[in-house]
């Protein structure tokens, strides 16, 4: 299961750069293409139940 974990970050952490070089570059379709991979990582994440960091804090 590590690996799938390591998987998931990783996918995860390359979803956000995507995300943040196409803001940079002022680039509205990969904005949104980055913007759906992100969302779609981190919902995979989310449902094999790997923490990204994006949990809500429940105190």
């Amino acid at each position: 299961m590590a690996g799938f974990t390591e998987a998931a970050l990783e996918r995860v952490r390359v979803a956000r750069a995507r995300l943040v070089a196409a803001r940079e570059a002022d680039d509205a379709v990969e904005e949104a293409q980055a913007a759906d991979e992100l969302e779609d990582a981190l919902r995979v994440a989310r449902d094999h139940g790997v923490a990204t960091g994006d949990e809500p804090d429940n105190r």
